[in-house]
């Protein structure tokens, strides 16, 4: 085992004995044979209650980085900035070829023969419905970059066009506004996940392993992994699962403040932010105790619905014909330049900087979060087949993103164009104004403010609900049955961290933390995509799936052929 090589005597008699009905019942729980969960299972549920080292070094480390930050915020500030320069200046690129990567091994397995195969038993089917899967997936997920993001990073390509690719402020900078805001948000960000995802439920659901990420990478460390070394892989995803939540917080926070700061006139300070995360962070920790089924699934529905709501109200009042003509040509130009944007690397000093706010930022905080998401894809995804797999989280999520993102940051751009340019000059003075900035010049603007203020707390709660059970079953042996009081202290510390690095350096220490930590990740994504493919090849439950080729049709006479002749 991971943690405890003692023996449990009670593991059997306190492991998940139900009946095949109510095992049904049980969101997300692995592939069980007819004798019951695997040995590992079995064990993890049994030893919820007592979570063991993964748990404990992980408590301290984020303890006494907090601390860290607690008692010597511009000391903390000073070395994650001149660590992330370093990082940025001289590995940067990793990021932008392991994302790319994550691309090509999806299409791989998806639309190849492996995309029939099934993520659990071959009769397993969806939990879920796909329209309760799929507004799980957006909600808590990636659901406040919707808010944070939709105007705010369109709207500054569009005054300031990456590369020096447009003159500002014109027709081409509005497309290549749309090109690049489509590149951070669309399928290199959910081919991240999605490789997490169906790496973590193949490995549950098929395999009848725990949760964990160190049983994944067996393949190439073998049994290592029951060891210090596969602790060391657990406590790497706990650590960059948490900062890459932190800083969702911290633009939840942002965003909320903002809006209540328009709406209500409340003070936008960080006294008001920290209240906030502290209020959301109670919220959140109860929603996580109450399970996926009450808790993320009815939040996600409900932000699905407002956010369909807000999204046709702007294409209707807004400028509607603008917004259709660029998405289209936007993603023209998309797909037209994906592999030259994909590996678009800086050659100068200079240009290190524009890249640590934008594309390295969000490169490494999709792979801070991939743990995270990874666990909770699966949790979901039971009974689906790989390729509907990745159609789910790469296809549509993308597609989603791209329409939000141009309804809105088209609406900004179009009404900076023929105005003074106010939201893009908000935006550079406060990226969090810019979604409420936009809204103000429409009708309603009282009403749409409020749901968005609405849309980002739901989208708070559910993200950080889902990081909660995350963070504890990571630490209770890779249960999918964490234990109450485990995840109650997941849902305060994680509200903690964000507050104190909120405290230190604000928005700008958070993504910091996100990136330093995605770092030795990266190499975790590459060896666990090589395991994916090296494992479903040796698996012969998918020989079935295999072209016959000319070669097999010969070996098999000539085996056929030396049967018989031993017979006779």
């Amino acid at each position: 085992m991971n943690d405890d090589s003692e023996q449990y005597p009670d593991a059997d008699r306190d492991g998940p004995r139900h009946s095949s009905s109510a095992r049904a019942q049980l969101p997300g729980h692995g592939m069980e044979s007819e004798s019951g969960p695997t040995p590992e299972v079995a064990y993890a549920v049994a030893m919820r209650h007592r979570p063991g080292r993964v748990f404990w070094i992980s408590i301290v480390g984020v303890a006494a980085f907090t601390l860290w930050g607690a008692l010597s915020p511009d000391g903390m500030a000073t070395a994650m900035t001149a660590a992330m320069d370093v990082v940025a200046a001289k590995v940067g690129w990793v990021y932008l070829v392991l994302t790319l990567g994550c691309i090509g091994l999806l299409l791989y397995l998806g639309f190849g023969r492996f995309g029939r195969v099934r993520l659990g038993a071959d009769d397993d089917r969806p939990e879920f419905s796909t329209w309760a899967w799929l507004t799980m997936i957006l909600s808590a997920v990636m659901g406040i970059g919707l808010i944070s993001y939709g105007v705010a990073e369109p709207i500054s390509h569009f005054t300031t066009p990456p590369h020096g690719l447009a003159d500002p402020g014109t027709t081409e900078a509005a497309v290549r506004a749309l090109q690049f805001s489509y590149f951070d948000w669309g399928p290199h960000a959910w081919a991240v996940f999605g490789v997490f995802g169906l790496a973590i439920a193949y490995s549950t659901h098929r395999r009848g392993n725990t949760g964990l990420i160190s049983p994944m990478l067996k393949p190439v460390f073998g049994k290592a992994m029951d060891g210090w070394l596969g602790n060391l892989i657990d406590i790497l995803a706990v650590i960059a699962t948490l900062f890459g939540t932190t800083t969702s917080l911290g633009l939840g926070a942002s965003q909320i403040t903002e809006g209540l700061n328009r709406v209500f006139g409340i003070p936008n300070e960080l006294f008001v932010q920290i209240i906030i995360i502290l209020g959301i962070t109670v919220v959140f920790t109860l929603s996580a105790l109450s399970g996926v089924n009450r808790g993320i699934k009815f939040l996600s529905q409900t932000t699905a619905v407002l956010s369909i709501f807000l999204g046709l109200f702007v294409l209707v009042v807004g400028p509607t014909g603008f917004i259709g003509n660029l998405f289209f040509r936007s993603t023209g130009e998309y797909l037209n330049d994906f592999f030259k944007t994909s590996l678009l690397t800086p050659l100068m000093a200079g240009d290190v900087e524009w890249y640590q706010y934008w594309t390295y930022f969000m490169m490494a905080w999709w792979l801070s979060w991939g743990a995270f998401v990874g666990v909770f894809l699966a949790k979901i995804s039971k009974g689906r087949t790989i390729r509907g797999f990745v159609l789910g989280v790469m296809g549509i999520p993308s597609l989603v993103f791209f329409i939000w993102f141009t309804i809105f940051g088209g609406t900004a751009i179009k009404i900076d164009m023929e105005g003074d340019g106010g939201i893009g000059k908000a935006a550079a003075a406060d990226v969090n104004s810019a979604f409420f900035e936009t809204l103000e010049h429409l009708p309603m603007a009282g009403l749409t403010s409020v749901i968005a203020i609405i849309l980002v707390v739901l989208y708070f709660v559910s993200g950080a609900d889902a990081n909660t059970f995350v963070l504890s079953m990571l630490t209770s042996r890779g249960t999918l049955e964490p234990s109450r009081w485990v995840l109650t202290v997941w849902g305060a510390l994680t509200g903690t961290t964000a507050m104190v690095l909120f405290f230190a350096g604000g928005l700008a220490a958070l993504q910091q933390a996100a990136m330093l930590s995605a770092l030795p990740f990266a190499v975790i994504v590459g060896i666990l995509g090589f395991c994916i493919v090296k494992t479903l090849h040796e698996d012969h439950d998918f020989d079935a799936y295999r072209k016959v080729r000319r070669k097999d049709l010969e070996e098999l006479e000539a085996r056929a052929e030396a049967t018989i002749k031993k017979e006779i």
